[in-house]
Protein backbone atom coordinates (compact mmCIF):
# COMPACT_ATOMS: atom_id res chain seq x y z
CA UNK A 1 0.00 0.00 0.00
CA UNK A 2 3.02 2.49 0.73
CA UNK A 3 4.48 1.71 -2.09
CA UNK A 4 1.55 2.35 -4.17
CA UNK A 5 1.37 5.79 -2.47
CA UNK A 6 4.50 6.34 -3.33
CA UNK A 7 4.37 5.59 -6.81
CA UNK A 8 1.18 7.63 -7.62
CA UNK A 9 2.78 10.53 -5.23
CA UNK A 10 5.93 10.83 -8.12
CA UNK A 11 4.56 9.74 -11.11
CA UNK A 12 8.23 9.82 -12.97
CA UNK A 13 8.06 10.28 -16.83
CA UNK A 14 11.19 10.02 -19.13
CA UNK A 15 11.87 12.30 -21.97
CA UNK A 16 14.71 11.97 -24.78
CA UNK A 17 16.22 15.51 -25.86
CA UNK A 18 18.23 16.21 -29.32
CA UNK A 19 21.40 17.95 -28.31
CA UNK A 20 21.57 19.79 -31.25
CA UNK A 21 18.04 21.13 -31.88
CA UNK A 22 16.42 20.78 -28.13
CA UNK A 23 13.38 18.49 -29.80
CA UNK A 24 11.58 16.25 -27.37
CA UNK A 25 10.79 12.72 -28.14
CA UNK A 26 8.82 9.83 -25.97
CA UNK A 27 11.29 7.06 -26.79
CA UNK A 28 14.77 6.37 -27.60
CA UNK A 29 15.85 6.12 -31.28
CA UNK A 30 19.42 6.19 -33.15
CA UNK A 31 17.94 9.53 -35.52
CA UNK A 32 16.28 12.76 -34.19
CA UNK A 33 13.10 12.87 -36.93
CA UNK A 34 13.44 16.74 -36.34
CA UNK A 35 17.26 17.68 -37.17
CA UNK A 36 17.82 13.99 -39.09
CA UNK A 37 21.58 13.98 -36.82
CA UNK A 38 22.45 10.61 -35.38
CA UNK A 39 22.95 9.51 -31.49
CA UNK A 40 21.88 12.81 -30.64
CA UNK A 41 19.06 11.87 -27.64
CA UNK A 42 19.67 11.69 -24.42
CA UNK A 43 17.80 10.32 -21.35
CA UNK A 44 15.93 13.02 -19.02
CA UNK A 45 14.11 12.33 -16.07
CA UNK A 46 11.25 14.24 -15.25
CA UNK A 47 9.75 13.90 -11.47
CA UNK A 48 5.83 15.98 -12.17
CA UNK A 49 5.65 16.23 -8.40
CA UNK A 50 9.07 17.34 -7.63
CA UNK A 51 9.41 20.35 -8.99
CA UNK A 52 7.54 23.36 -6.83
CA UNK A 53 6.25 25.48 -9.40
CA UNK A 54 6.21 29.35 -8.12
CA UNK A 55 3.56 32.03 -8.89
CA UNK A 56 3.64 33.01 -12.82
CA UNK A 57 6.89 30.42 -13.36
CA UNK A 58 4.28 28.42 -15.31
CA UNK A 59 3.16 31.20 -17.15
CA UNK A 60 6.62 32.78 -18.04
CA UNK A 61 7.37 29.42 -19.39
CA UNK A 62 5.11 29.66 -21.92
CA UNK A 63 5.79 33.24 -22.88
CA UNK A 64 7.73 34.02 -26.02
CA UNK A 65 11.62 34.31 -26.22
CA UNK A 66 11.05 38.27 -27.79
CA UNK A 67 9.27 39.39 -24.23
CA UNK A 68 6.03 39.97 -23.02
CA UNK A 69 3.10 41.43 -25.26
CA UNK A 70 0.13 42.04 -23.60
CA UNK A 71 -2.34 41.64 -25.12
CA UNK A 72 -0.86 39.43 -28.29
CA UNK A 73 -2.82 41.00 -31.32
CA UNK A 74 -1.94 40.97 -35.11
CA UNK A 75 -0.24 43.84 -36.20
CA UNK A 76 0.07 45.49 -39.70
CA UNK A 77 4.09 45.68 -39.89
CA UNK A 78 3.66 49.55 -41.17
CA UNK A 79 1.65 50.81 -38.09
CA UNK A 80 4.34 49.52 -35.57
CA UNK A 81 6.89 52.28 -34.65
CA UNK A 82 10.57 51.44 -35.57
CA UNK A 83 13.24 53.38 -33.85
CA UNK A 84 16.78 53.86 -34.63
CA UNK A 85 18.90 50.95 -32.49
CA UNK A 86 20.55 52.23 -29.48
CA UNK A 87 24.27 51.20 -29.11
CA UNK A 88 26.89 51.49 -26.36
CA UNK A 89 30.51 51.32 -27.22
CA UNK A 90 32.39 48.44 -25.39
CA UNK A 91 35.63 51.14 -25.05
CA UNK A 92 37.31 48.11 -27.15
CA UNK A 93 37.61 49.46 -30.86
CA UNK A 94 37.42 45.18 -32.76
CA UNK A 95 34.71 43.98 -29.95
CA UNK A 96 32.93 47.04 -31.11
CA UNK A 97 33.62 45.85 -35.05
CA UNK A 98 32.62 42.07 -34.49
CA UNK A 99 28.99 43.33 -32.93
CA UNK A 100 28.39 45.82 -35.72
CA UNK A 101 29.51 49.10 -34.18
CA UNK A 102 28.79 49.11 -30.58
CA UNK A 103 26.55 47.01 -28.66
CA UNK A 104 23.05 47.13 -28.52
CA UNK A 105 20.60 47.53 -25.81
CA UNK A 106 18.18 44.48 -25.01
CA UNK A 107 20.59 42.44 -27.59
CA UNK A 108 21.69 38.68 -26.16
CA UNK A 109 25.03 37.90 -27.63
CA UNK A 110 26.55 33.96 -27.48
CA UNK A 111 30.16 34.10 -27.02
CA UNK A 112 31.97 30.51 -27.71
CA UNK A 113 35.48 29.62 -27.58
CA UNK A 114 38.17 27.06 -25.97
CA UNK A 115 39.06 26.86 -22.43
CA UNK A 116 41.58 29.44 -21.33
CA UNK A 117 41.18 31.88 -24.77
CA UNK A 118 39.95 34.79 -23.25
CA UNK A 119 36.26 34.93 -22.94
CA UNK A 120 35.74 35.74 -19.68
CA UNK A 121 38.70 38.26 -19.62
CA UNK A 122 37.72 40.14 -22.75
CA UNK A 123 34.27 40.48 -21.26
CA UNK A 124 35.63 41.36 -17.43
CA UNK A 125 37.35 44.32 -19.46
CA UNK A 126 33.88 44.96 -21.55
CA UNK A 127 31.87 45.14 -18.08
CA UNK A 128 34.75 47.47 -16.77
CA UNK A 129 35.03 49.78 -19.23
CA UNK A 130 31.03 50.13 -19.69
CA UNK A 131 30.82 50.01 -15.91
CA UNK A 132 31.51 54.02 -16.21
CA UNK A 133 28.59 54.98 -17.69
CA UNK A 134 26.57 51.75 -18.26
CA UNK A 135 25.38 49.94 -14.66
CA UNK A 136 27.16 46.01 -15.73
CA UNK A 137 26.60 42.56 -13.51
CA UNK A 138 29.35 39.98 -13.94
CA UNK A 139 27.36 36.26 -12.90
CA UNK A 140 29.70 34.14 -12.38
CA UNK A 141 29.09 30.29 -11.71
CA UNK A 142 32.63 29.21 -11.77
CA UNK A 143 34.49 31.47 -9.84
CA UNK A 144 34.37 32.84 -6.81
CA UNK A 145 34.05 36.74 -6.32
CA UNK A 146 37.69 36.64 -5.12
CA UNK A 147 39.10 35.16 -8.06
CA UNK A 148 36.96 37.90 -10.32
CA UNK A 149 37.91 40.78 -8.39
CA UNK A 150 41.79 39.22 -8.28
CA UNK A 151 41.76 38.83 -12.05
CA UNK A 152 40.81 42.11 -12.34
CA UNK A 153 43.16 43.65 -10.10
CA UNK A 154 46.08 41.42 -12.33
CA UNK A 155 44.38 43.57 -15.30
CA UNK A 156 44.53 47.44 -13.87
CA UNK A 157 40.74 47.15 -14.61
CA UNK A 158 38.62 50.18 -13.12
CA UNK A 159 36.98 48.42 -10.32
CA UNK A 160 34.26 51.53 -9.61
CA UNK A 161 30.79 50.70 -11.07
CA UNK A 162 31.33 47.01 -11.03
CA UNK A 163 29.30 44.51 -9.31
CA UNK A 164 29.70 40.88 -9.10
CA UNK A 165 27.59 38.03 -8.23
CA UNK A 166 28.09 34.47 -7.23
CA UNK A 167 25.23 32.19 -8.72
CA UNK A 168 23.70 29.83 -10.60
CA UNK A 169 20.21 29.43 -9.97
CA UNK A 170 18.62 32.11 -12.58
CA UNK A 171 15.65 32.51 -10.25
CA UNK A 172 17.90 33.86 -7.47
CA UNK A 173 19.59 35.98 -10.45
CA UNK A 174 16.81 37.81 -11.98
CA UNK A 175 15.55 38.25 -8.33
CA UNK A 176 18.99 39.46 -7.08
CA UNK A 177 19.36 41.52 -10.63
CA UNK A 178 15.64 43.42 -10.15
CA UNK A 179 16.10 45.89 -7.72
CA UNK A 180 19.63 46.69 -9.26
CA UNK A 181 18.33 47.44 -12.49
CA UNK A 182 21.57 46.63 -14.45
CA UNK A 183 22.12 47.73 -18.07
CA UNK A 184 24.61 44.67 -18.98
CA UNK A 185 24.63 41.31 -17.56
CA UNK A 186 27.39 39.13 -18.08
CA UNK A 187 26.49 34.94 -17.19
CA UNK A 188 29.57 32.94 -17.49
CA UNK A 189 28.72 30.43 -18.16
CA UNK A 190 25.55 29.33 -19.64
CA UNK A 191 26.47 26.02 -18.49
CA UNK A 192 26.42 26.21 -14.94
CA UNK A 193 22.60 27.88 -14.42
CA UNK A 194 19.61 26.17 -13.80
CA UNK A 195 16.21 26.70 -12.89
CA UNK A 196 14.03 25.49 -10.20
CA UNK A 197 11.37 24.63 -12.33
CA UNK A 198 12.79 21.57 -13.45
CA UNK A 199 14.52 19.12 -12.23
CA UNK A 200 17.26 17.85 -14.95
CA UNK A 201 20.87 18.37 -13.85
CA UNK A 202 22.64 21.62 -14.51
CA UNK A 203 24.55 21.52 -17.92
CA UNK A 204 21.71 19.45 -19.16
CA UNK A 205 19.88 20.46 -22.51
CA UNK A 206 16.44 20.90 -20.96
CA UNK A 207 18.57 23.24 -18.57
CA UNK A 208 20.62 25.16 -20.52
CA UNK A 209 17.93 25.57 -22.48
CA UNK A 210 15.48 26.94 -20.08
CA UNK A 211 18.05 28.99 -18.15
CA UNK A 212 18.83 30.88 -21.73
CA UNK A 213 15.30 31.38 -22.62
CA UNK A 214 14.50 32.87 -19.12
CA UNK A 215 17.70 35.27 -19.64
CA UNK A 216 16.66 36.32 -23.36
CA UNK A 217 13.13 37.37 -22.15
CA UNK A 218 14.77 39.03 -19.59
CA UNK A 219 16.93 41.14 -21.76
CA UNK A 220 13.90 41.51 -23.83
CA UNK A 221 11.59 42.81 -21.79
CA UNK A 222 13.75 45.31 -20.16
CA UNK A 223 16.37 46.29 -22.35
CA UNK A 224 19.32 44.98 -20.80
CA UNK A 225 22.02 43.50 -22.87
CA UNK A 226 23.23 40.09 -22.32
CA UNK A 227 26.29 38.52 -22.95
CA UNK A 228 26.29 34.86 -22.75
CA UNK A 229 29.59 32.61 -22.52
CA UNK A 230 29.22 29.35 -23.72
CA UNK A 231 31.50 25.87 -23.34
CA UNK A 232 32.35 24.36 -26.56
CA UNK A 233 32.92 20.36 -27.60
CA UNK A 234 35.93 19.03 -28.87
CA UNK A 235 34.47 19.32 -31.97
CA UNK A 236 34.28 22.88 -31.68
CA UNK A 237 30.89 23.90 -31.77
CA UNK A 238 28.96 25.59 -28.39
CA UNK A 239 28.18 22.61 -26.17
CA UNK A 240 24.32 22.40 -25.68
CA UNK A 241 21.02 22.41 -28.12
CA UNK A 242 22.13 24.17 -31.25
CA UNK A 243 18.33 25.89 -30.39
CA UNK A 244 20.62 27.75 -28.05
CA UNK A 245 22.05 29.61 -31.21
CA UNK A 246 18.80 30.32 -32.99
CA UNK A 247 17.23 31.81 -29.73
CA UNK A 248 20.32 34.67 -29.60
CA UNK A 249 20.89 37.70 -31.67
CA UNK A 250 24.52 36.84 -32.43
CA UNK A 251 26.91 34.33 -32.09
CA UNK A 252 30.64 34.75 -31.46
CA UNK A 253 33.23 32.59 -31.31
CA UNK A 254 37.18 33.11 -30.15
CA UNK A 255 40.03 31.59 -32.08
CA UNK A 256 43.65 31.14 -31.83
CA UNK A 257 46.49 28.39 -31.90
CA UNK A 258 47.27 27.24 -29.13
CA UNK A 259 50.89 28.65 -27.80
CA UNK A 260 49.95 31.79 -29.92
CA UNK A 261 49.33 35.27 -28.07
CA UNK A 262 46.81 36.39 -31.10
CA UNK A 263 43.48 35.52 -30.89
CA UNK A 264 40.20 36.52 -33.34
CA UNK A 265 37.20 37.18 -32.35
CA UNK A 266 34.46 35.91 -35.73
CA UNK A 267 30.83 36.29 -35.97
CA UNK A 268 29.09 33.76 -37.66
CA UNK A 269 25.71 35.37 -36.61
CA UNK A 270 24.42 39.09 -35.92
CA UNK A 271 21.00 40.25 -36.17
CA UNK A 272 22.66 44.25 -36.29
CA UNK A 273 25.30 43.88 -37.84
CA UNK A 274 27.69 42.06 -40.64
CA UNK A 275 28.33 38.27 -40.41
CA UNK A 276 32.07 36.69 -40.26
CA UNK A 277 33.00 40.01 -39.12
CA UNK A 278 36.77 39.65 -37.55
CA UNK A 279 38.35 41.07 -34.56
CA UNK A 280 42.39 40.63 -33.73
CA UNK A 281 43.43 40.84 -30.39
CA UNK A 282 46.67 40.02 -28.90
CA UNK A 283 47.16 38.56 -25.31
CA UNK A 284 49.61 40.63 -22.99
CA UNK A 285 50.27 40.80 -19.19
CA UNK A 286 47.21 43.51 -18.47
CA UNK A 287 44.87 41.59 -20.83
CA UNK A 288 43.27 40.86 -24.12
CA UNK A 289 44.34 44.01 -25.98
CA UNK A 290 43.19 45.12 -29.77
CA UNK A 291 45.31 44.88 -32.99
CA UNK A 292 44.06 47.84 -35.21
CA UNK A 293 46.03 46.95 -38.12
CA UNK A 294 45.38 42.92 -38.46
CA UNK A 295 47.24 42.50 -42.12
CA UNK A 296 50.40 43.44 -40.71
CA UNK A 297 50.53 40.30 -37.99
CA UNK A 298 49.65 38.06 -40.72
CA UNK A 299 52.18 38.41 -43.32
CA UNK A 300 55.46 37.17 -42.59
CA UNK A 301 57.94 39.09 -40.43
CA UNK A 302 60.40 39.39 -43.80
CA UNK A 303 59.40 40.91 -47.52
CA UNK A 304 61.86 38.36 -49.11
CA UNK A 305 60.28 36.52 -51.27
CA UNK A 306 60.19 32.52 -50.18
CA UNK A 307 59.51 29.45 -52.55
CA UNK A 308 55.68 28.19 -51.98
CA UNK A 309 54.44 31.36 -50.79
CA UNK A 310 51.97 33.52 -51.73
CA UNK A 311 50.12 36.65 -50.09
CA UNK A 312 46.64 36.96 -50.86
CA UNK A 313 43.56 39.40 -49.71
CA UNK A 314 40.63 38.37 -47.77
CA UNK A 315 37.64 39.83 -46.94
CA UNK A 316 36.15 39.16 -43.48
CA UNK A 317 33.16 41.36 -42.86
CA UNK A 318 33.71 44.73 -43.66
CA UNK A 319 37.60 44.70 -44.38
CA UNK A 320 39.50 43.45 -46.46
CA UNK A 321 42.86 41.53 -44.58
CA UNK A 322 46.20 40.81 -45.83
CA UNK A 323 47.01 36.73 -45.08
CA UNK A 324 50.20 34.48 -46.58
CA UNK A 325 49.16 31.21 -47.92
CA UNK A 326 52.41 29.00 -47.98
CA UNK A 327 52.55 25.81 -49.65
CA UNK A 328 54.83 22.73 -49.47
CA UNK A 329 54.81 20.25 -51.81
CA UNK A 330 57.73 17.10 -51.18
CA UNK A 331 57.54 13.14 -52.81
CA UNK A 332 56.10 11.43 -51.26
CA UNK A 333 57.21 7.65 -49.87
CA UNK A 334 53.29 6.39 -49.83
CA UNK A 335 51.06 4.92 -52.43
CA UNK A 336 48.15 7.72 -51.24
CA UNK A 337 50.29 11.00 -51.17
CA UNK A 338 48.51 13.05 -48.09
CA UNK A 339 46.59 16.31 -48.35
CA UNK A 340 46.78 18.38 -45.60
CA UNK A 341 44.86 22.00 -45.16
CA UNK A 342 45.03 24.25 -41.93
CA UNK A 343 43.14 27.15 -42.22
CA UNK A 344 41.08 26.51 -45.48
CA UNK A 345 38.66 23.59 -46.50
CA UNK A 346 40.92 19.99 -46.98
CA UNK A 347 38.09 18.61 -49.87
CA UNK A 348 38.78 21.94 -51.57
CA UNK A 349 42.22 21.97 -51.89
CA UNK A 350 41.79 18.53 -53.36
CA UNK A 351 39.78 19.62 -56.00
CA UNK A 352 41.97 22.52 -57.04
CA UNK A 353 45.01 19.97 -57.17
CA UNK A 354 42.87 17.98 -59.94
CA UNK A 355 42.26 21.57 -61.44
CA UNK A 356 46.17 22.22 -61.66
CA UNK A 357 46.62 18.62 -63.67
CA UNK A 358 44.30 19.26 -65.63
CA UNK A 359 43.91 22.54 -67.10
CA UNK A 360 47.32 23.71 -65.68
CA UNK A 361 49.62 20.88 -67.15
CA UNK A 362 51.43 20.47 -63.64
CA UNK A 363 50.75 17.29 -61.80
CA UNK A 364 51.38 16.63 -57.99
CA UNK A 365 49.72 13.43 -57.93
CA UNK A 366 52.61 11.34 -56.17
CA UNK A 367 53.86 14.25 -54.01
CA UNK A 368 52.70 15.42 -50.64
CA UNK A 369 50.86 18.73 -49.96
CA UNK A 370 51.08 20.85 -47.40
CA UNK A 371 48.72 24.14 -46.95
CA UNK A 372 49.02 26.54 -44.36
CA UNK A 373 47.32 29.99 -43.73
CA UNK A 374 49.77 31.99 -41.60
CA UNK A 375 48.47 33.29 -38.30
CA UNK A 376 45.67 30.96 -37.34
CA UNK A 377 42.89 32.51 -39.10
CA UNK A 378 40.77 30.40 -41.42
CA UNK A 379 39.67 31.68 -44.96
CA UNK A 380 36.04 30.36 -45.70
CA UNK A 381 36.02 32.30 -49.29
CA UNK A 382 36.70 31.48 -52.79
CA UNK A 383 38.82 34.06 -53.19
CA UNK A 384 41.91 32.08 -51.72
CA UNK A 385 41.68 29.41 -54.68
CA UNK A 386 44.55 31.22 -56.77
CA UNK A 387 47.14 32.27 -54.48
CA UNK A 388 46.49 28.64 -53.03
CA UNK A 389 47.60 26.77 -56.50
CA UNK A 390 50.90 29.56 -57.16
CA UNK A 391 52.08 28.93 -53.73
CA UNK A 392 51.59 25.21 -54.57
CA UNK A 393 53.22 26.20 -58.15
CA UNK A 394 55.77 27.85 -56.27
CA UNK A 395 56.74 25.20 -53.97
CA UNK A 396 57.29 22.49 -56.51
CA UNK A 397 59.90 24.65 -58.60
CA UNK A 398 61.14 25.77 -55.74
CA UNK A 399 61.60 29.19 -57.13
CA UNK A 400 59.47 32.21 -55.53
CA UNK A 401 56.82 34.48 -56.89
CA UNK A 402 57.94 37.51 -58.13
CA UNK A 403 59.03 40.42 -55.62
CA UNK A 404 55.87 41.98 -53.70
CA UNK A 405 53.35 40.08 -55.64
CA UNK A 406 49.83 39.86 -54.38
CA UNK A 407 46.82 37.23 -55.85
CA UNK A 408 43.45 36.38 -55.65
CA UNK A 409 40.35 34.71 -57.51
CA UNK A 410 38.25 31.86 -57.71
CA UNK A 411 39.81 28.99 -60.05
CA UNK A 412 36.17 27.19 -61.58
CA UNK A 413 36.70 23.02 -62.67
CA UNK A 414 37.01 24.05 -66.35
CA UNK A 415 40.24 26.09 -65.41
CA UNK A 416 38.45 29.84 -65.73
CA UNK A 417 39.28 32.27 -62.94
CA UNK A 418 36.12 33.73 -61.72
CA UNK A 419 35.96 37.13 -59.79
CA UNK A 420 35.30 37.78 -56.51
CA UNK A 421 33.43 40.67 -54.53
CA UNK A 422 35.36 43.75 -53.71
CA UNK A 423 38.19 43.53 -56.13
CA UNK A 424 39.35 47.18 -56.06
CA UNK A 425 39.04 47.58 -52.15
CA UNK A 426 41.36 44.82 -52.32
CA UNK A 427 44.07 45.81 -54.87
CA UNK A 428 43.86 48.99 -52.99
CA UNK A 429 44.47 47.43 -49.41
CA UNK A 430 47.30 45.52 -50.96
CA UNK A 431 49.26 49.24 -52.63
CA UNK A 432 48.54 50.76 -49.04
CA UNK A 433 50.93 48.08 -47.61
CA UNK A 434 53.22 48.55 -50.34
CA UNK A 435 52.58 45.70 -53.21
CA UNK A 436 53.90 46.42 -56.31
CA UNK A 437 52.21 43.61 -58.55
CA UNK A 438 48.44 41.90 -58.26
CA UNK A 439 47.43 39.09 -60.22
CA UNK A 440 43.75 39.00 -60.08
CA UNK A 441 41.00 38.15 -62.35
CA UNK A 442 40.07 39.62 -65.40
CA UNK A 443 36.61 41.14 -64.27
CA UNK A 444 38.33 42.52 -60.90
CA UNK A 445 40.61 44.55 -62.87
CA UNK A 446 40.60 47.93 -62.64
CA UNK A 447 39.29 50.03 -65.60
CA UNK A 448 42.68 51.84 -65.60
CA UNK A 449 44.63 48.97 -64.74
CA UNK A 450 46.81 50.12 -62.57
CA UNK A 451 46.23 50.69 -58.56
CA UNK A 452 48.44 53.96 -57.05
CA UNK A 453 51.06 52.69 -59.10
CA UNK A 454 50.64 49.02 -58.76
CA UNK A 455 51.11 46.55 -61.75
CA UNK A 456 47.72 44.66 -62.26
CA UNK A 457 47.96 41.38 -64.21
CA UNK A 458 43.98 40.46 -65.61
CA UNK A 459 44.16 36.64 -66.41
CA UNK A 460 41.02 34.53 -67.68
CA UNK A 461 42.47 31.33 -67.60
CA UNK A 462 44.43 29.10 -65.22
CA UNK A 463 47.17 28.27 -67.92
CA UNK A 464 47.54 32.54 -67.81
CA UNK A 465 48.29 32.59 -64.52
CA UNK A 466 50.70 29.97 -64.26
CA UNK A 467 52.50 32.07 -67.09
CA UNK A 468 52.92 35.29 -64.84
CA UNK A 469 53.65 33.26 -61.40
Amino acid sequence: MIGKSAKSGARRATAYVCSDCGSEHSKWQGQCVDCGQWNTLSEIALEAAAAPVKSGVAQSRRSGWAGKVDPPAITALKDVTVSEESRETTHIGEFDRVLGGGLVHGSVVLVGGDPGIGKSTLLLQAVAHMSQTLPGLYVTGEESLAQVAGRAVRLGLPLEGVHALAETCIERILEQAAPMGPRLIVADSIQTLWTETLTAAPGSVSQVRESAARLVRYAKETGTAVFLVGHVTKEGGIAGPRVLEHMVDAVLYFEGESGSRFRVLRAFKNRFGAVNELGVFAMADKGLREVPNPSAIFLSGSREAQPGSCVMVTREGTRPLMVEVQALVDASPLSNPRRVAVGMEGNRLAMLLAVLHRHGGVAVGDQDVFVNVVGGIRVQETAVDLPLLLAVLSSLRDRPLGEMTVAFGEVGLSGEIRPVPNGEERLKEAATHGFKRAIVPKANAPKSGKVAGMEVIAVERLADALEHA
